[in-house]
């Protein structure tokens, strides 16, 4: 099952079978136009999406759905790893391959990364260079920028209003 979402960075596929979500990725206008007035009726597909609207909108900061990414054992220690990076906040790759206690697979790390099949719900966009510089995400890095000023943004006003 599968549904599409329009967000203010670009259109996301989602897909899920019946317990969990399985994809999250950007697409093309022209694959998800055929499908756009279609309204998913798989649940998890349904708060994907409901969860994605308030992430953006800045009310949520972390997602609450059965996920089921395919990959290699190593691939889903890394995507648990990911997990553990708060919202707002960057991590290196360097990092990375420390919390999964294999400080030699910085590289294998990166492509693990970089496969994650459910992006910004596991959020791979928080992973930057270690000198600070943003580097690779599939979903291009302007998207990537847009994702960590977001999240900055958010936090800032969050911080500002408390203190008010």
């Amino acid at each position: 099952m599968f549904a599409y979402y329009t967000s203010p960075i670009g259109i996301i596929e989602l897909r899920a079978n019946d317990k969990a979500l399985t994809h999250l990725y950007f697409t093309s206008e022209e694959k998800a136009l055929n499908f756009t007035n279609q309204q998913p009726s798989n649940n998890i597909l349904l708060a994907a999406i409901e969860q994605l609207q308030q992430y953006f909108a800045g009310a949520r900061r972390s997602f609450d759905l059965p996920l089921a990414p395919q990959g290699t054992p190593f691939q889903q220690q890394v995507w648990q790893a990911l997990q553990t990076i708060n919202y707002g906040e960057t991590q290196s790759y360097a990092w990375l391959a420390q919390k999964i206690n294999n400080i030699k697979a910085v590289r294998a790390v990166g492509a693990a990364n970089g496969a994650n099949p459910i992006s910004i719900i596991i959020p791979c966009h928080r992973v930057i260079g270690k000198n600070g510089t943003l580097t690779g995400y599939a979903g291009g890095l302007p998207r990537k920028e847009k994702l960590l000023t977001l999240e900055s943004t958010n936090l800032a006003s969050t911080y500002s209003e408390s203190n008010n």
